[in-house]
């Protein structure tokens, strides 16, 4: 590293996911999410890790929201594809996880996105909106996609969640 460029750092917490875990199974995935939403429960680490945050909740449809930083950025100058990735994925899957009951869970076991522009520290607050397209008995769909406050598109995905009942 060079001596006149100025180390970057950066330290963040996290909440122990312990009491989220302990109440799947007692209560449906909408009111899970609520409680995360309200502060009532901690949001996942990786929420913390990537600083994104979850803005709006209602059956069959999620938002997350973050703004693009430095320290998302891959060598090219621009976020990583993980970014966008991991946002969709948790809006996606978490809109399936909103429509199940309090004994059922999920798991992602498809995931497809289509990345349309990059996203850099100039884009501004984006959104990552989740919504079911299908929930069955045993497997639910979902579509997703980046937008930044224009409404200009980002990114956008589709997902297939595995449903346990």
């Amino acid at each position: 590293m060079s001596e006149d460029i100025p180390e970057r750092r950066r330290e963040y917490t996290w909440d122990d996911p312990a009491p989220m875990s302990d109440l799947v199974g007692q209560r449906s995935g909408l009111e899970l999410l609520r409680e995360i939403l309200a502060g009532k429960l901690p949001k996942p680490p990786i929420a913390s890790t990537l600083d994104y945050e979850l803005t709006e909740v209602r059956e069959g449809f999620v938002v997350f929201e973050v703004v693009p930083a430095e320290y998302h950025y891959n060598p090219l100058g621009v976020a990583h594809g993980g970014l966008a990735a991991t946002l969709l994925d948790s809006a996606m899957g978490c809109a399936v996880h909103s429509v199940l009951p309090a004994e059922a869970r999920y798991t992602t076991i498809e995931l497809k996105v289509n990345y349309i522009r990059a996203l850099t520290t100039a884009t501004g607050r984006v959104r990552a909106e989740g919504r079911v397209i299908h929930a069955g008995g045993r497997v639910g769909v979902a579509e997703g996609r980046i937008i930044d406050a224009e409404g200009r598109l980002y990114a956008h995905g589709t997902t297939t969640c595995l449903i346990f009942r």
